[in-house]
């Protein structure tokens, strides 16, 4: 233990002498909290000693500290849905998200009897992870009226704006794909792939900066978000070659030019005849504006700037031992160690 605490300081001061890592600010995690949280609950079939489903937070807590371990920032922000979250959106499209309405099972194990059961062990959950988080040196948050993406968009966008502030979001959300620059990257936890501007330009043939005008044509099937018929990414990119050059696409000089091209396809034809609903999509989808109020900006950025919790390891075990969740983390002290005491040193930095 001794040891790794020496490693810890040493690779501060390495940070520091590089120019690197000298705050807290320098490298920041940001995590889409209800994303992560569902995908492990419904993948993760962990039990404790009493036989009660724990997959939920255990595969949260575990997911976190490995984001920790593997991309060493030197600060962690856990975004959570706000109540009420995508009633702005909904005020745009009524159908938002109405294919969510209809509850079905989300863990595809047999450790529920029923839906209502597993319903009620999500809720029980959440709530219990939630408590975990607050022992960590993690900022956590929740805004009321805003979905996580907006937060998280702003955070990245307008908050860690400085040159030498790195931002790494963890979602499997394809929406944050077009927040991808220089600055800020994407880690998908399912693909394992980390999104830069290159590898966008790699996998979609498109620069990062018109990744919305693409989505916005294909829409969002996890939304409720219809695209527009008959448009896929390799016809949209040889018909309408602009979308991979690095320069930024808007809507209207996308129809423009589909209307105003000297040999038009039916391609060109259909995305003139879709202009409201490519424009609604974009609406819908952008996160590089978030439509916010300035009560909201200012909250996020007082808990952006509010000190962050420091490391109370002894009620995280009072917890997890409560719990029974040693069937799932074995070595307890190492698991923290390695991944919570790095962010509890640069914390006050």
């Amino acid at each position: 233990m001794k040891a790794r605490f020496f490693d810890l300081l040493q690779e501060i001061d390495n940070d520091r002498i590089n120019g690197v890592g000298s705050n807290k600010n320098s490298r920041v995690l940001i995590i889409d909290g209800l994303n992560t949280f569902i995908r492990v609950f419904s993948a993760v079939p962990a039990l404790n000693d009493d036989g009660m489903h724990i997959g939920g937070v255990t595969g949260f807590l575990r997911s976190v500290a490995a984001a920790i371990r593997q991309h060493k920032p030197t600060r962690c922000i856990i975004v959570f849905d706000g109540k009420g979250g995508s009633a702005r959106r909904k005020s745009l499209y009524p159908n938002y998200k109405a294919n969510r309405a209809v509850k079905t099972k989300f863990n595809r194990y047999e450790e529920f009897a029923s839906l209502q059961d597993e319903q009620v062990s999500m809720k029980q959950q959440f709530g219990r992870m939630i408590e975990y988080l607050q022992c960590l040196p993690i900022t956590t948050m929740a805004i009321d009226h805003i979905e996580a993406d907006d937060a998280i968009a702003y955070i990245a966008n307008e908050i860690f704006t400085d040159p030498e502030h790195k931002v790494t979001i963890v979602s499997t959300d394809r929406d944050f794909l077009q927040l991808v620059n220089d600055r800020i990257t994407v880690w998908s936890p399912v693909k394992k792939i980390m999104y830069t501007p290159s590898v966008m330009r790699e996998e979609f043939g498109i620069d990062s900066k018109n990744y919305l005008l693409y989505r916005a044509l294909t829409g969002d099937k996890s939304d409720n978000i219809a695209g527009v018929n008959g448009i896929g990414l390799k016809t949209m990119i040889k018909q309408f070659p602009m979308m991979s050059n690095a320069d930024e696409i808007d809507v209207e000089s996308f129809v423009e030019y589909a209307t105003t091209v000297d040999k038009k396809y039916k391609i060109h034809e259909t995305v003139a005849k879709n202009k409201e609903q490519i424009e609604l999509n974009y609406r819908l989808m952008q996160l590089k504006n978030v439509d916010i109020s300035g009560t909201t900006k200012m909250l996020i950025m007082n808990l952006t700037d509010a000190e962050i919790n420091k490391l109370d390891v002894l009620s995280f075990k009072r917890m997890f031992m409560s719990d029974k969740m040693y069937t799932v983390i074995k070595d307890l002290d190492t698991w923290m160690s390695s991944a919570f005491n790095p962010l509890n040193a640069y914390r006050s930095l």
